[in-house]
């Protein structure tokens, strides 16, 4: 993985504005997708856990499913969390 990296890397470097737009659109639609997959693996009472951004670790249900991010609700409160952020707890 860390040589597709390096070679896409080697290979921005030697893009002009417009070839970096066409990749930023790229990037953006691939991290949508990524979004919406990650989101079809939750549905609601499961069980799940997340890092906040501090390094604190949560553990939590979840509450709502929406496009992109998951209602998670935690003893600390319900917090509005990236599905791509989120592990299920077996």
């Amino acid at each position: 993985m860390t040589n597709l990296v390096t070679k896409a890397t080697e290979l921005v470097y030697q893009m002009d504005n417009d070839q970096l737009n066409q990749l930023v659109e790229a990037v953006k639609l691939k991290r949508t997708h990524l979004s919406r997959q990650a989101v079809k693996a939750f549905t609601i009472r499961d069980a799940v856990q997340f890092t906040s951004r501090d390094g604190r670790s949560y553990t939590g249900t979840v509450r709502k499913v929406n496009r992109k991010y998951i209602v998670v609700d935690t003893s600390q409160g319900s917090y509005r969390v990236p599905a791509t952020m989120l592990t299920q707890v077996s």
